[in-house]
């Protein structure tokens, strides 16, 4: 109870403490003018967030989203479109359990009988457990720096007492509760050593020999697009740890990955070959693992592809593939 009114209070003092008000955490995104229907989609497309991450912090008229600009977009150029809320720090199997509601209310709302799912980072794998439990309910996965098999830095993070407990202290307690009070759902829980493990090279290795699937590969390829379910499967990734001066928040995130990988084949917290899923579309964009939605506030290296119509495209090529 402390915890939450610390965290409420400092959400009033950030200016942005009215809650948004969401059928079970899901957003639907509305344009009140349509550009075209290149990406007007047989299905809902539905989109779910990574660690520490939100569908839409603070009120319609002042706020931010997790995928900046990139659902507006979507439903301008003709898309039915959804941000989903799930914990910002929990396991795959209850992050994907919260999604699954949402993915059902979906459903409800547009009379579909599918979604394509979309999941940046832990959204991937969290992604993957609505295919598991339901594949008849989706249409197709795509994997945006999916943690497919992990990200070494949260087993170096385990692995180190200090830098857990101060995480723990920070995420656990201050940072993820501000989120879910911003995007106005306090009730969800959190647990960073569940979230770490899940995401971790050990964890995904356990869950993937569980859940196993022919769309994640064994080697650094590709890996079955269209699965013996139906259900089309895409990726994408970065593979940049600095691509603007201004984005000192990015930059600072990004050197994770360098720090656990000792290389650069990886986009500052998720190694490359990780986030092979089904037909990796591209891996290694000039993108950092925020750049590849669009943060912070678009800053992005000057010639790198604009994410937004990334996005766009890609909702085009489901398009094109009658999803």
């Amino acid at each position: 109870m402390k915890v939450r009114k610390i965290a409420f209070s400092l959400a009033l003092f950030l200016g942005l403490a009215s809650p948004i008000s969401f059928a079970n955490g899901v957003q639907q995104i509305n344009s009140s003018f349509i550009l075209s229907n290149y990406a007007k989609t047989k299905y809902p497309i539905v989109f779910n967030h990574g660690m520490f991450g939100f569908s839409r912090l603070g009120i319609s008229s002042f706020g931010i989203d997790y995928f900046y600009q990139v659902l507006p977009d979507l439903a301008r150029n003709g898309a039915t479109v959804f941000a989903t809320q799930v914990s910002p720090l929990e396991s795959t199997e209850v992050r994907g359990e919260q999604l699954l509601q949402q993915v059902e209310d979906v459903l409800a709302i547009t009379g579909a009988t599918k979604v394509n799912l979309i999941g940046h980072s832990h959204g991937g794998p969290t992604t993957r457990y609505i295919e598991i439990v339901a594949p008849e309910k989706v249409a197709s996965l795509t994997g945006v720096a999916g943690t497919y098999k992990g990200a070494k830095f949260t087993d170096d993070i385990l692995n180190n007492t200090a830098a857990k407990l101060a995480l723990t202290v920070f995420g656990q307690y201050i940072l993820a509760p501000i989120e879910t009070i911003l995007e106005g759902n306090p009730n969800l829980p959190n647990n960073l050593d569940r979230s770490l493990r899940s995401i971790s090279e050990k964890g995904s290795a356990e869950f993937n020999a569980k859940y196993p699937s022919t769309a994640i590969p064994n080697d650094c390829g590709n890996g079955q697009k269209i699965t013996a379910n139906g259900v089309y499967h895409y990726s994408w990734t970065g593979t940049a740890q600095f691509t603007n001066a201004l984005d000192v928040v990015d930059t600072a995130i990004s050197q994770l990955g360098p720090l656990s990988y000792g290389n650069t084949d990886n986009d500052g917290l998720v190694g490359r070959c990780s986030s092979h899923l089904g037909q990796v579309i591209r891996d290694n964009y000039n993108q950092t693992h925020l750049d590849e939605i669009n943060h912070i506030l678009g800053l992005k290296d000057l010639f790198a592809p604009d994410p937004v119509s990334l996005y766009r495209q890609h909702a085009n090529r489901l398009k094109l593939e009658g999803l």
